[in-house]
Order: structure tokens, then C-alpha cells, then sequence
């Protein structure tokens, strides 16, 4: 027997199946036919399923000074099952993050930032003395299972007069921690993008890669820099991180028109941009991608499989047996939505997602929306 079974759950390719879960994974998907459950929850083929949505760059650190929210406001309440917190935490404060999020009923994992501090200020690379690799290994090694990576904030305003060092010690440190993914936030030069894409390949990502500052991916022609298109051909990623500063949907039009698509969608979301936007919720910048031109399938890819590639969790992303059970259940409205960059421009939608219920290890936590949807009340 079963713990839980959903049936007809249609999949963003337009197919319905049926997916088993036991004791947190799943153990069955397909036609399911003259099996049995504890719980069963039957879908009709009315409503979306996909594995569970993953937000590769939050700020969700509660107790953080300058960005922060609760882990399970921009997670579950949202459909989204797992948040990534990016960068707000170092090694002085990673330990108090870890225990505070224990609890919480979204997975929650952390992107160490290289300042011991995190983000106790802005500035927080302006001191080479806050960049201690000793300390920044340990705290990667207490923590193997939370801490996925590593946050570095390349923006003038925050390594002052450092330019790239912080940068060279975040590399350093990737490859004393077994290559973990390294997550860099372009802002404001200096350094140039171009300086830094020079030293980011394999295993890097770079945010906020559709951002309207001078520091933008593409030339003043609007054609892909030179040195950004060489770090992807040694397979740089680009992350949206939209944030409150650094998205414009000119920048996303341009570089999209010419094949230049993310390779991962997520929402540099605390506290003020989800209440007072432009943010939201993950599941708004999703809905956000339609009036870009990305698919049904092309946006959940990018909240699922790649993320999970790129930030190297092989038990999350995919609807498989053995995977996970992280699941997203969710309808597509039709509805006229406003979406608004961080550039003061704004575009009209005509579709939109709206998330219904988190299955986070096989528990299932159902949203306000969800919570009048006939399926989790039968």
C-alpha cells in the first residue's frame, strides 16, 4: 500500500498519469490501476502537476538585518517546495540559519556568502579581512546537506576598493569544496562584467543576468557581450534573479529574441518585494515568462530540472521513482495580469499560474487558492 496516491494529474506536456509516493519518495508513476492508498487524491485531469518548484535565489534568513522573510511565506504558501537562500548568510551566522529552518515545512538550503558577516551590511566584500577561507571550508563542512553552494555580490557599492579579489577567493574556495556551485550577483561596476565573466565556467552562475544596468549582458547594439558568450561556452549558467533592481524586460527581449534564454528562473524575493512588489512570487515571474515568449514546459523546466542541475540536488527537479516527493500542484488562469520590471516598464499577461497545493516529502500542504479546490476536499 501506498501513503499517497494522485491520479490524472496532467503534466505541462499535455499527458495525465497517476504518481505513487512512499515513505517521502516516489515509488510508482504511470497508469496506475487496482492499487492502493492511505490518502488519494484524484486530480480528474483538471489540474497541473509537476515536481516541486524550486527557487534557486531567496533571501529568507529571518533574522537577517537587511533582507530577509520566513522560508515558508515565499516557499509552500506559494507551491513552492524549495527555496534557496542566496548569499545572506556567512560563515559567523550559517549555523543560527540552519537551526531556524530545521522547522520549516519547505526545504530550505543556503548559498554561503564569502564575507563571514553575509549580508550584516551592504558592503559586506569591502573588508578583506571578513574573507576568511578557513572559516568559510568549515562552515561548508558542518553543514554538507544545507550549505549547496557559494554567494559571491560583485557590485562596486559592495567590494569597495577590492575589485575582483573576492571574486578570485570565492573560486579558490569552489574548488577546496568539491566544485560546489558558485553564485555571482553582477550590479554596478566596477569590475566589469566582462572582468568577471572572464574568471566564471562550469559550475558557475551567474544572477540578475537580464539586469538594465550599464553592467548588462549585452553591447550597446544589444548583441551578446563577447566575453559573457565565451563564459557560457564554458558553461556559465544565467540565473533572472529579478529582485527589486535588476530585471528589464528591454534587456530579457533582446537577448531572448536572439536565443538568449535563462537557464534558470528565480526571484531574489524577501519580505518588501513580496508584499509591495514587483516580485510577488516565484509563481508571478513564472507567469511573467508567457509575455516573453517561454513555453508552458520551457517555464516549468526551469524551476525544476535545470535549477536542481545546476545547484546539484540529484534527489530533487524531476517526476521519477526515487526522486523526492516534491511535487507542485497547479492550474494555468486566464487572467490580464501586470508584470513590472525594476526599470519602471511593464508588460500585460493574459495567463498566469496559480499554485494549489506543495507535497514537500510526501506531506502534502495545500495554498489558500487550493484550499477551495474540490480535489483536496472529496
Amino acid at each position: 500500500m501506498y501513503d499517497l496516491l494522485i491520479q490524472q494529474a496532467k503534466l505541462a506536456c499535455g499527458d495525465t498519469t497517476d504518481i505513487a509516493i512512499t515513505n517521502g519518495k516516489i515509488t510508482a508513476i504511470g497508469n496506475l490501476t487496482d492499487v492502493t492508498a492511505t490518502h488519494t487524491i484524484n486530480l480528474a485531469a483538471n489540474h497541473f502537476i509537476s515536481a516541486g518548484w524550486i527557487d534557486g535565489h531567496t533571501h529568507c534568513y529571518p533574522n537577517s538585518p537587511i533582507y530577509n522573510d520566513e522560508p515558508d511565506a515565499i516557499g509552500v504558501t506559494g507551491g513552492v517546495t524549495t527555496v534557496i537562500d542566496a548569499g545572506s548568510t556567512g560563515a559567523d551566522d550559517i549555523d543560527d540559519f540552519a537551526a531556524v529552518t530545521a522547522s520549516c515545512q519547505t526545504n530550505v538550503r543556503a548559498l554561503l556568502n564569502i564575507s563571514r558577516i553575509g549580508l550584516l551590511r551592504q558592503n559586506e566584500l569591502a573588508d578583506k579581512n571578513d574573507i576568511d577561507a578557513t572559516l568559510n571550508k568549515a562552515a561548508i563542512e558542518r553543514h554538507p546537506d544545507f550549505v549547496v553552494g557559494i554567494k559571491a555580490r560583485m557590485s562596486g557599492s559592495v567590494v569597495g576598493e577590492n575589485g575582483l579579489a573576492p571574486l578570485a577567493d570565492a573560486k579558490a574556495l569552489q574548488c577546496q569544496c568539491q566544485h560546489l556551485p558558485l553564485m555571482v550577483h553582477v550590479g554596478n561596476a566596477p569590475p566589469t562584467l566582462d572582468d568577471i565573466v572572464e574568471l566564471l565556467g562550469e559550475g558557475d552562475i551567474l544572477t540578475h543576468c537580464f539586469n538594465g544596468k550599464p553592467n548588462r549582458i549585452l553591447t550597446p547594439e544589444g548583441e551578446l557581450r563577447g566575453a559573457v558568450k565565451a563564459a557560457i561556452e564554458r558553461g556559465m549558467l544565467l540565473d533572472i534573479g529579478h529582485g527589486s533592481a535588476s530585471f528589464s524586460f528591454e534587456v530579457a527581449e533582446q537577448a531572448i529574441s536572439r536565443g538568449i534564454l535563462p537557464d534558470t528562473i528565480s526571484s531574489d524575493i524577501y519580505c518588501k518585494n513580496r508584499i509591495n512588489g514587483p516580485v510577488y512570487g516565484l509563481a508571478h515571474l513564472m507567469s511573467m515568462f508567457f509575455t516573453l515568449g517561454l513555453s508552458h514546459e520551457e517555464i516549468i523546466e526551469r524551476v525544476t530540472q535545470r535549477v536542481a542541475s545546476a545547484l546539484k540536488l540529484p534527489t530533487k527537479g524531476s517526476l521519477a521513482i526515487g526522486q523526492d516527493a516534491d511535487l507542485t500542484i497547479y492550474d494555468l488562469e486566464s487572467a490580464t495580469v501586470t508584470f513590472n520590471d525594476t526599470e519602471g516598464d511593464s508588460r500585460q499577461g493574459e495567463q498566469r499560474f496559480a499554485p494549489l497545493a506543495a507535497i514537500v516529502g510526501g506531506k502534502l500542504i495545500v495554498t489558500e487558492k487550493g484550499q477551495h479546490t474540490h480535489a483536496f476536499n472529496s
